[in-house]
């Protein structure tokens, strides 16, 4: 069988042949890969260089002369040979399984995994066995002691942690903290003793330098105000004396100022002289003043006589004014009474007028309005005449149309009858179509039930397996449990001897370390109920 290459090209450069590649379009292709290779050919295989000369034919055009390659006629050299191992492999894939069959060949290939997991664990057990004999046998390096004894370090600090982590221990570190606690606490109470008899020392010795700087004091302040007493008679002594010759001072200055005074008294009877004669001056221009007054109120009296007698005549005037106005209002309120009478004259003519007009007015209006009523009853009954026709129309078409309307449901109903029975015919052939396809699932849902029982009673029987193997694991377990708790009291025990050890060395009064061992001795519970 052979198929010619779709993804390959062949082509001559410089005389080297070259071959491209096929490139994959996607990973879930369900070709198979063998039939994209490269040729198989014998010939090309073992002298990829001496590929022959493809014939050319030249090309003459008007524009320029083409030599074109003529293509070969036999295409093995790019073809692909499969043989009868490869044929039957690539045939026995193309096959479509059934559902039995895929079961089948998922429960070999798990069961081939589950061989193949058991066999590589068992020679990864074995190569771990021979590793760790290895490294028995082999003599440990430099890098490797020291990697172990960090290791040790780390692995004692963390059971450290560990310990520490345990009930008793942290009941231990309490009750140890409050021993610590209660010797610190006696401890700084003696050292406040001692800060308090020091600082009673230190009050007293204050006092002591308090009381002799006090009477030191003192002693310059009684200096000091003798010195003050002293310096204060000088200065009575000084004020005295200032004051007698302030005396002398304040009489020399009553002596000078009751000379200015006289002199005053002089210059102010001058200015009283002065100004007795300007008052008799100024007595003489008022008189002259209130002549000159008198004369000016006499003109303002005549001038206001004359202005009210002026504004007398005016009064007059006015009042004549009025009269005259008065006189003018009443006539042509009396002309105004005139017209008015008049107007109401002609108005009463114009209303005698207008009845008359509105009396013929009304009778031409009801004449109109008999014929307007003559002409809407014919336009009615002409109207009636044409409703009736047209309903006896409509009763006849409406009549038509429904007999048309009975024959077109007689035949619709005919026609929905063929239709529902062709359905029932459908539904009827779907429903034992589906009746089998159920009795053919009944059949395999009742192997997949007869298969699921039988994996169920194996997966019992490896419950029961596993439960009879976890049972002797529980009592190994309790065993070792029972060792690991009495390997726990042993560890707890040193641990306490050592703390105790750390604490007496800490320097910790004696009846806090009795105490403590005391209450460390004691049982689990008592020791986590104190």
């Amino acid at each position: 069988v052979s198929t010619q290459s779709t993804g390959e090209s062949m082509r001559s450069a410089g005389g080297n042949v070259k071959t491209a590649r096929y490139r994959t379009v996607s990973r879930y292709s369900g070709v198979d890969e063998t039939l994209f290779g490269s040729p198989q050919n014998s010939k090309k295989a073992s002298k990829p260089s001496a590929a022959p000369k493809k014939p050319e034919v030249s090309v003459i055009t008007k524009d320029l002369i083409r030599k074109i390659k003529v293509p070969e006629k036999d295409p093995t050299e790019r073809s692909i040979i499969l043989n009868t191992v490869q044929y039957d492999r690539i045939k026995e894939a193309s096959r479509v399984l059934t559902a039995a069959e895929k079961a089948e060949r998922l429960r070999a290939i798990k069961s081939q995994k589950e061989a193949d997991q058991s066999a590589a664990q068992s020679r990864k057990n074995f190569m771990s066995e021979m590793e760790a004999q290895r490294m028995k046998r082999e003599k440990p390096s430099e890098l490797e002691k020291e990697g172990k004894d960090k290791s040790k370090v780390l692995l004692a600090k963390a059971e450290e942690q560990l310990n520490e982590q345990e009930d008793e221990i942290k009941k231990l570190n309490e009750i140890i903290l409050n021993a610590k606690c209660h010797a610190i606490r006696d401890a700084q109470l003696r050292e406040k003793q001692e800060i308090q008899a020091e600082l009673e020392l230190e009050n007293k010795r204050l006092d002591e330098m308090m009381e002799i700087d006090r009477l030191r004091k003192m002693q310059h302040y009684e200096k000091r105000e003798m010195e003050r007493q002293y310096k204060q008679v000088e200065g009575a002594n000084i004020i005295k004396k200032q004051i007698n010759e302030n005396e002398q001072r304040r009489i020399l200055e009553d002596e000078k100022r009751e000379q200015e005074k006289l002199a005053m008294l002089r210059y102010l009877e001058k200015l009283q002289m002065e100004d007795i004669s300007q008052l008799e001056k100024k007595k003489d221009s008022q008189q002259k003043i209130m002549a000159d007054v008198a004369t000016a109120n006499e003109e303002i009296r005549r001038q206001k006589e004359e202005r009210s007698r002026q504004e007398k005549l005016q009064e007059l005037k006015v009042m004549e004014y009025l009269k005259e106005k008065e006189a003018r209002e009443i006539a042509y309120q009396t002309e105004l009474e005139k017209q008015k009478i008049e107007k109401e004259k002609e108005i009463a003519h114009m209303r005698a007028l207008q009845e008359r007009a509105k009396d013929q007015q009304a009778e031409k209006d009801a004449l109109r309005a008999k014929r307007i009523q003559e002409e809407v009853e014919r336009e009615q009954r002409k109207k009636d005449k044409e409703v009736a026709h047209k309903k006896a129309e409509t009763e006849a078409h409406l009549k038509k149309a429904r007999n048309h309307q009975v024959q077109m449901r007689e035949h619709f109903l005919a026609i929905e009858a063929q239709r529902e029975r062709q359905e029932f015919e459908r539904v009827l052939a779907v429903q034992q179509e589906g009746q089998r396809q159920e009795e053919v699932k009944d059949r395999e849902a009742r192997s997949k039930k007869l298969h699921h029982a039988e994996e169920v009673r194996k997966q019992i029987k490896e419950k029961e397996k596993d439960m009879i193997h976890s049972r002797q694991m529980f009592f190994e377990e309790g065993i070792k449990l029972d060792q690991e708790a009495q390997e726990r009291r042993r560890r707890l025990d040193e641990i306490k001897k050592k703390k105790l050890d750390e604490l007496q060395g800490a320097g910790v009064p004696t009846k806090y370390i009795n105490e403590v061992a005391r209450r460390a001795m004691k049982p689990q519970t008592s020791l986590i109920t104190h």
